[in-house]
């Protein structure tokens, strides 16, 4: 029999540590995870996330996080006990930072479930390390955005008005009403984006439980781990349920934002009343979802030591992801003109006129030099694989789609036909409170999710390794074969 220790020696000869995966060789397919990792270690990292060690710069984020969700508290309550008129809006620009947010936040969403869903539907075996948090982040953001819509009507305490059920006043809600559309689209896509999140975690929760020292950690993990024992049933059923939430989730991807355009498309107010904004939308919201994913997975990877499993490859892959979706929103910015020029129609020509010349261009021009400029950085595979580059690029994007928003909403809206109903919007502290603590919700909630939840889809990471396909060969990344196998006995045949 051959000692541990040359059993060590040949493994150690064997395992080849890359620190670099994003080579595009045809001739070779590069790995996906790196580092000298096996199942048992994959399995270590991400459970010492909840069990074992919580980096500094976790409190402070949360500290932070926190601080400005107590900011959101103050001003929800002062809203709730004055009226809105404490925000910034008016008349003509009735509608302000209150729709803004919501349409950024539905937007952020979006690459969750393009994550989760269509790559996953595509056998895109690159999202495994990254799905997890990305689906998290699509719940938390709908979280945010569904703030809005609530509180936006004045009366919150009434929103059960704008459910189709009956009421003491024989009262039914307006179905040309788009608020009645969004809280169909919204109310859907985070149910189905709950259930999606939640079922592709029961393997991993009950890892969690098995690995739990507390009694109380033991018994949350495994009420939730719904009793999985790691059978061929169970992962039968899980796979097949996983499947057909997948391929339930692909189409709100496609449908939600439209819905959420048409609450501008189907009014008469030029810079709204145009057919472009349904796959606009779509397109802009995995383009700035891509943005934030990439804001969160470039500090995950550093404070919690994941960068061996949220590779260079990864950032990369969603790097050109962003760059082609923001080919389709540039696209989308020079056709809205073209169509305006196009139309004849003097009304829908100023709209835009305005928007890139009157008083909110330097909106505009934010909005262009984010979504359009900083981006083109991306094509070059020295800045797709430069982490400082990459933040440059993701913040840019989350910016300048918060001030699409704000263009569309507001300069659409602070001149209209009648020159003498003109009017400027400038948001109050309650505005910019509310858009500040949006930002602490989301990162609360996010933060309370890496430290309790299995960050990294354990299960399907597992997947990807080349250690769980048998075509694999000695040389292969990762693989520890024994020195000595002991054949199997296999079973008489009839």
């Amino acid at each position: 029999m051959t000692s541990m220790t040359e059993k060590s020696a040949g493994l150690s000869a064997r395992v080849h540590v890359k620190v670099d995966n994003t080579s595009d060789d045809p001739r070779q397919r590069e790995e996906l995870i790196l580092g000298d990792n096996n199942f048992s270690t994959i399995t270590d990292r991400v459970t010492d996330l909840a069990f074992r060690r919580t980096p500094l710069a976790w409190y402070v984020a949360f500290a932070i996080s926190l601080s400005l969700l107590g900011l959101l508290g103050v001003c929800v309550i002062y809203l709730l006990t004055t009226g809105v008129g404490v925000w910034g809006n008016n008349v003509p620009v009735a509608w302000a930072f209150d729709i803004v947010n919501f349409v950024f936040w539905v937007g952020i969403g979006h690459a969750g479930t393009l994550i989760s869903a269509i790559l996953f539907l595509f056998r895109q075996n690159w999202r495994t390390s990254i799905n997890r948090f990305a689906e998290a982040m699509t719940i938390f953001a709908v979280m945010c955005a569904g703030l809005f819509p609530a509180l936006h009507v004045g009366r919150p305490w009434l929103a059960y008005w704008l459910f189709p059920i009956p009421n003491q006043m024989a009262m039914w809600p307006q179905a040309r009403s788009p608020l009645l559309w969004d809280v169909f689209a919204v109310s859907t896509y985070a149910t189905v984006s709950m259930l999606f999140w939640y079922v592709g975690m029961i393997p991993d929760l009950a890892t969690l439980r098995d690995r739990a020292k507390g009694r109380v950690a033991q018994v949350v993990y495994g009420l939730f781990a719904l009793g999985w024992n790691g059978s061929s049933r169970c992962w039968h059923r899980f796979e097949r349920a996983y499947l057909l939430l997948a391929a339930l989730a692909t189409p709100l991807v496609l449908s939600v934002h439209s819905v959420v355009s048409f609450d501008f498309a189907v009014a008469q107010l030029p810079g709204w009343h145009t057919t472009v904004f349904p796959p606009y939308f779509v397109a802009g919201a995995v383009f700035g979802g891509f943005a934030m994913v990439l804001t969160l997975a470039v500090p995950a990877r550093q404070w919690f030591g994941l960068k061996e499993i949220i590779t260079m490859r990864h950032l990369e892959n969603m790097c050109k992801i962003m760059l082609g979706t923001g080919l389709i929103v540039a696209y989308a910015y020079g056709i809205e003109f073209f169509t305006a020029w196009y139309s004849g129609e003097h009304y829908e020509q100023f709209a835009f006129l305005n928007r890139a010349t009157g008083p909110y261009a330097w909106a505009y021009g934010v909005m262009v030099f984010c979504n359009v400029c900083a981006p083109q950085l991306l094509w070059f595979k020295k800045c797709r694989t430069n982490i400082w580059v990459i933040l440059f690029c993701a913040m840019c994007v989350n910016v300048g789609m918060w001030f699409e928003r704000f263009v569309i909403i507001v300069t659409s809206l602070h001149r209209d036909f009648v020159p003498g109903s003109w009017g400027m919007y400038m948001p109050t502290w309650v505005d910019l409170g509310m858009l500040a603590g949006s930002f602490g919700l989301f990162f609360t909630l996010f933060l309370l999710f890496c430290r309790f939840l299995p960050m990294v889809a354990m299960a399907e990471v597992k997947t990807v390794m080349p250690a769980a396909h048998a075509t694999h060969g000695p040389d292969r990344y990762d693989y520890q074969p024994d020195p000595d196998p002991v054949p199997p006995t296999l079973p008489k045949s009839h």
